[in-house]
């Protein structure tokens, strides 16, 4: 029999996370706060969102067996594979010292075509880790990136406290799936959790999933969220959702920064373009989606010469924001840009390529992120300082 210790989960053992709902489970992380989320426009954003992608239960315990109680909820999309299961990652003194996965819980079925979900409700189980050091240590579990997680309980076999402030910078960084973590396969494997790690600071990742859009409540949440050091992965998204013209990007991308620079008038900022896609490079979107029956890939849909008429492609955009950024850091030293093919370009698609035309596989990610944390977190990087 063991004598656990049950410990309230709550903001000082939970990271990554702006705000936290209480169901009739326990408690539900979300990445962004109440009052944003009334202003989704659907239930996909609703469902990205609430993805904890970066969020973590972070202790300090002396604990030899951990469960953390959760109700997943995974999200199946029709006429695509099913999903693996979430993994939810152990991390002791920084070191990975075990990963769980907890079957069953509840499906969301969505329809892309039509944009709805039809909800299956499942119940509860338990990610276990057990044959701990017994010594005094830091633990962190983070959560699956990609899929719901209501927290119901933490039992330890030994008392919990709140880890010692360890002096580490906060990142906030904002992006499109690939910053969310998609074709990652484990929560710390996702690039921004690697550029965190190998930056020694802490992550607060507002990656959203086919929705790094400019849109101006995302823009409230970065300027009132407390940060250091604030990125912005912009422009995959607005080309594969087809979403706008070149005359609003231009003014809609100001729009995003001066809100932001509203409450960070003087953090440093980086904006980074996409990384290389080769079916969107010269080619305007809308994205589709397809199915053999083995495997998922994408495809742009656009017509090149409609780019005469304003349709975006990723080199439109790339050339935009580099105009954007050159001009508007005449008057702020601490805004900068960061060319996105220097994480993945040419030579890298020949190496490894994207396995579905648009997300890049877990080598890729650990590609990407040590390289942004090399660009941005280096001696002679805008955060390096």
């Amino acid at each position: 029999m063991t004598n656990w210790i049950t410990t309230p989960i709550g903001p000082p053992i939970l990271r990554g996370a702006l705000d936290l709902e209480r169901t009739a489970n326990g408690i539900l992380p979300h990445r962004l706060p109440a009052w944003a989320r009334k202003q989704f426009p659907d239930d996909y954003l609703a469902m990205v969102e609430a993805q904890p992608a970066g969020v973590r239960v972070v202790f300090r315990t002396s604990a030899t067996a951990i469960e953390l109680d959760v109700l997943p909820t995974r999200t199946f999309y029709q006429g695509a594979p099913p999903p693996v299961e979430g993994v939810y990652e152990l991390l002791v003194d920084g070191r990975h010292a075990g990963r769980a996965s907890v079957p069953g819980g509840t499906r969301l079925v969505f329809d892309l075509a039509t944009q709805s979900t039809v909800t299956e409700q499942g119940s509860a189980g338990t990610a276990r880790f057990t044959d701990l050091p017994a010594e005094t240590k830091d633990v962190e579990i983070w959560l699956p990136h990609t899929e719901i997680t209501e927290l119901v309980a933490l039992r330890t076999d030994a008392p919990v406290e709140v880890t010692p402030d360890r002096g580490r910078k906060t990142w906030l960084h904002h992006g499109s799936s690939i910053s969310h973590g998609a074709n990652a396969d484990v929560p710390t494997s996702t690039w921004p959790a690697l550029a965190a790690a190998r930056g020694g600071v802490e992550l607060i990742n507002l990656s959203l999933r086919g929705n790094s859009l400019l849109d101006p409540f995302v823009a409230r949440v970065i300027r009132d969220t407390p940060a250091d050091l604030i990125s912005l992965k912009l422009g995959i998204n607005i080309v594969n959702g087809d979403i706008m013209r070149l005359r609003a990007f231009g003014p809609a991308v100001h729009g995003f920064l001066d809100t932001i620079r509203e409450g960070h008038p003087s953090t440093p900022l980086l904006v980074v373009s996409p990384i290389l896609c080769p079916i969107h490079e010269d080619t305007p979107g809308p994205g589709a989606l397809e199915f053999d029956g083995t495997r998922v890939s994408f495809r742009a849909t656009g017509d090149p010469a409609d780019r005469a008429a304003g349709k975006l492609t990723l080199n439109v955009i790339r050339d935009e924001l580099t105009h954007i950024i050159k001009q508007r850091a005449a008057d702020d030293a601490n805004l900068h840009y960061l060319d996105g093919r220097s994480l993945y370009g040419e030579k890298d698609f020949i190496d490894l390529p994207l396995p579905d035309q648009l997300h890049p596989d877990p080598a890729t990610h650990r590609r990407i992120g040590e390289r942004f944390a090399d660009l941005a977190f280096g001696e002679a990087g805008v955060f390096g300082a």
